[in-house]
């Protein structure tokens, strides 16, 4: 298929699986946490706008969910379908790690899910309270140990190897390796940023179209004191996490930087764009602004970054990929900071929702959140190539022994499946989204008659059926 070899397909079909998948706890891990601030601003004040506000999100979160969990399954058996030798050399960690989020996190999630989506006027309202803080409490617990598992892969530590395996040592360092922090609190904020980003676009959707209710005014109020506080953070989580890497993936780094060689003592420019080519081993067409890159990344203006030459060829990510993907990531948070400094200007004059050039901005920065995670992810991943597990073993190692023919049947299945069954899913989702809170949703009614409400048999049963056919 196209020269790729089946390594090369295996690896597309896990990016295409995860890419697909990580959109939705990204959106999930935001939405919960949001859930659980619009229902505690309500029990506070009794303003009927966060009332409405839970219900409208609760119903996009019960989607979102669902396609979270469906697309997360396909992952786990690809471990041992098409990365069976990572399987068998590091499954004595990655295995009790994931069994540990379900035993946590996931039931965590399972035993409060169904209060917080149908329990609304059949428990207390502490009750349903404390059900929503459980689930959001649930999606950070899955992050932590997801996180826990991919940041052992990046910076091992806690192990020892026997007869070829990787056995496990330390759990407390295995878990809290090196880059664990650092991956944890960026991930998350990414996370959180994504959804306030989802949020405002949202809201800017509908005030663009008159919709300018209370409820809506407070949305999109909330989003943007979100992207105001969250974005800069995020920066700065940003700066740590890259001085972690440069200490213990500096090819990471190099490829990144598209810096290929030192010059003497002086210290490393900043390459600002570029192509860098693999093969001829040089960053072509750059612009580079003289000594910023040791400044940035060192904080020192007379050390240097490793330079991509002076690691063997074969142990170099590739420097063309993750050269874009991190100032796609980067490029965008720069945008999400602008935004929320605009957001405070237009604030304090008084004109945040009506000005439709700050409207339509947001309203184009819907999916913004979601590309820089993507963007930050495939930086993440591809600067770990040639690695599956950083100095430990090599990706070509892992791969199950699948012909050419094989991958590149099951890779077209999924990409048609996945774009069917979950282009169907977004397209729902988007219909939510376009109908808008409802006012007084979620009192009190008589229960048991026809068309009232009823115990539903599944999570998706608490979106309604029924939507106004123009969406």
């Amino acid at each position: 298929m196209l020269g790729l070899t089946a390594l090369d397909l295996a690896r597309l079909q896990f990016a295409f699986t995860v890419s697909f998948h990580i959109i939705f706890p990204a959106i999930t891990i935001g939405l919960a946490s949001f859930l659980a601030v619009l229902e505690g601003m309500w029990l506070k004040t009794r303003n009927d706008a966060y009332r409405d506000l839970y219900h409208y999100w609760s119903k996009i979160f019960a989607v979102n969910f669902g396609m979270g969990v469906v697309s997360g399954l396909v992952m786990a058996y690809q471990f041992g379908t098409n990365w069976s030798g990572f399987s068998d050399f590091a499954g004595s960690i990655t295995g009790p790690l994931l069994t540990y989020e379900v035993l946590t996190a996931f039931f965590l999630e399972a035993g409060f899910l169904g209060v917080m989506l149908f329990g609304w006027n059949r428990v207390g309202p502490g009750l349903h309270f404390f059900s929503t803080c459980m689930v959001a409490l649930g999606t950070i617990m899955s992050t932590f140990w997801i996180l826990a598992s991919n940041s052992w892969m990046q910076t091992p530590q806690g192990y020892s190897i026997v007869n070829g395996l990787v056995v496990p040592q330390d759990w407390l360092k295995i878990i809290f390796n090196p880059s664990f922090p650092f991956r944890l609190a960026h991930m998350s904020i990414a996370a959180f940023l994504a959804t306030a980003f989802f949020v405002a676009s949202a809201a800017a959707w509908h005030l663009l179209r008159g919709n300018n209710t209370p409820a809506m005014r407070k949305m999109f109020s909330m989003a943007m004191w979100m992207a105001l506080i969250v974005s800069p953070i995020q920066a700065f989580v940003g700066d740590a996490h890259g001085l972690n890497t440069l200490k213990y993936q500096p090819a990471k780094i190099a490829a990144i930087e598209g810096h290929w060689e030192n010059t003497d003592d002086k210290p490393t420019p900043l390459v600002l764009v570029g192509w860098p080519d693999m093969k001829d081993e040089v960053t072509k067409y750059k612009i580079e602004v003289p000594d910023l890159g040791s400044l940035i990344l060192t904080h020192s203006l007379t050390h240097q970054i490793p330079a991509l030459k002076s690691f063997p060829a074969e142990d170099r990510p590739n420097s063309t990929l993750i050269f874009w993907t991190f100032r796609i990531m980067a490029g965008l948070g720069m945008l999400m900071i602008f935004s929320g400094l605009w957001s405070v200007v237009l604030r304090k004059r008084g004109t945040m929702y009506q000005n439709r050039w700050f409207l339509r901005l947001m309203l184009a920065m819907g999916p913004s959140g979601l590309i820089a995670l993507l963007a930050g992810w495939i930086t993440t991943e591809g600067g770990r190539q040639p690695w599956v597990v950083y100095g430990l073993m090599r990706t070509s190692n892992a791969v199950s022994e699948h012909s050419v023919l094989h991958m590149s049947i099951t890779l077209i299945a999924f990409i048609v499946i996945y774009c069917s069954v979950f282009g169907v899913g977004y397209a729902y989702m988007m219909r939510l989204i376009r109908k808008g809170p409802q006012e007084h949703e979620g009192e009190v009614h008589e229960h048991g008659g026809p068309g009232q409400q009823r115990t539903p048999a599944r999570p998706l049963s608490a979106v309604d059926d029924k939507l106004d056919a123009r969406g």
